[in-house]
């Protein structure tokens, strides 16, 4: 036990935790869907219209929606049956994952930007219900540490295999099929979350009627009750604005370092490699300490901004390939520890709207990074572009360093830890 003194691993939890168990699967078998969806359009669409933006564009659109669905997304999250809207969400999901199949030639590209978008809508829902979820699955405050480790981890591990076997499945398959795989894996997640057994919230003693702007207004009220809650809707953001450059890496592999698609794959595969050693590291460093926790966000984001400035400046692949790696690493752990702390802060009433504003913050600062460097890329260069954005990202995070100095110190000094109560 964790309370011995013994650290849960993953394995160990996945085995006694069968709840967890059957979430984490569903997951898994969604997230290498996307990858392998990912892969297949990013190419159509290259290949129909020849255009770098319109390939950003697809990146952006992958976000922008959540943004906008995130006020409804967090206010259902927190009135109704957490597995239910999971389950609803997927199996509308593999209607618009089939949309792809229309995009034939450069008149339907159009379709790819709607199938995208709706996903991206729909994910808005699951993504805070399933965070949310977590901490109740969990049967103490070490197996929720364990568990978002775990499924931060996964999301990296899916980006590196997921991109590699989607670019491997749609090359021998052909692309048609890696969007009919996409299709398929929404019908198992769903299958596999329809196995949850354990109430995915607390039981409420009224839902009430849904009202999500009055909602919006309740959360934000919470959050401005705690500071600690306040830095931690903050963090992501800093590595989000240097994000921006995620839907062009590879046109730089292309253009940049003339490697082709195996350039790409190998950056994709970096990228992915570092988002799964990112969580695992992060969960490691913090201890218990919520002080030590915002310092290794703020510490994290300079390690990803100083990863892509470097990447940026070589024009040797394995120096872009270690580059995108470590910014990964300080992304993939900002990520899942500032995810914890919320999870561990918040309580279960106000939490699926938290974790909806949580993302919702952080990916329209993405989005709108997304179209800015999509829009440098087309009309000066990509390297300047993943220069820009990066420099801007490391900036931002010293800026996060210096303004929560004073809370962290705070922290400190009361021994605050991640399962205290809010003050």
């Amino acid at each position: 036990m964790a309370e011995q003194g013994k650290r849960l691993n993953s394995l160990e939890l996945l085995r006694s935790n069968k709840q967890l168990r059957f979430l984490f699967i569903a997951q898994v078998v969604s997230f290498m869907g996307d990858w392998f969806a990912y892969v297949a359009i990013t190419g159509r669409v290259q290949d129909l219209t020849g255009s770098n933006f319109l390939v950003s564009l697809l990146s952006v659109l992958e976000m922008l929606p959540y943004f906008l669905m995130s006020p409804i997304a967090g206010s259902v999250a927190d009135r109704f049956d957490r597995r239910r809207i999971v389950i609803v969400t997927s199996l509308a999901q593999v209607i618009a994952a089939l949309g792809m199949l229309l995009v034939r030639s450069e008149s339907t590209v159009f379709i790819s930007f709607i199938s995208v978008s709706l996903i991206a809508g729909l994910a808005a829902f699951v993504a805070p219900a399933v965070q949310a979820a977590i901490p109740n699955l969990a049967r103490n405050a070490d197996e929720t540490r364990t568990a978002t480790s775990l499924f931060g981890a996964m999301w990296g591990v899916m980006a590196a295999v997921g991109s590699g076997v989607g670019g491997l499945f749609a090359w021998a398959f052909g692309r048609d099929a890696a969007f009919i795989a996409n299709a398929v894996s929404f019908i198992a997640a769903a299958l596999a979350v329809a196995m949850v057994s354990l109430p995915m919230q607390l039981e409420r003693k009224s839902t009430g009627r849904m009202r999500p702007i009055a909602d919006t207004i309740e959360a934000i009220r919470f959050a401005r009750k705690d500071r600690v809650v306040l830095a931690l809707l903050a963090s992501k953001t800093t590595a989000a604005i240097g994000m921006g450059v995620l839907g062009i890496i590879v046109v730089f592999a292309r253009e940049e370092l003339n490697s082709g698609d195996a350039g790409s794959g190998l950056l994709l595969t970096a990228r992915g490699i570092g988002a799964a050693l990112g969580p695992v590291i992060g969960v490691r460093l913090i201890g218990t300490s919520m002080s030590r926790l915002l310092t290794v966000c703020a510490v994290s984001g300079i390690v990803f901004g100083a990863g892509y400035t470097f990447a940026s400046t070589t024009h040797l692949m394995v120096f872009a390939v270690i580059g995108v790696m470590v910014a990964h690493l300080g992304a993939g752990g900002e990520w899942a520890i500032s995810t914890l702390g919320l999870q561990l802060r918040c309580p279960d009433e106000v939490r699926g709207r938290i974790m909806a504003a949580d993302y919702a913050v952080a990916t329209l600062v993405l989005a709108l990074a997304g179209l800015g460097a999509g829009a440098l890329a087309e009309f000066a260069s990509v390297r300047l572009a993943l220069f820009v954005f990066a420099l801007a990202s490391t900036i931002a995070a010293v800026v996060y360093l210096a303004l929560t100095r004073g809370l962290r110190r705070a922290l400190a000094a009361e021994g605050v830890t991640l399962a205290s109560p809010m003050s």
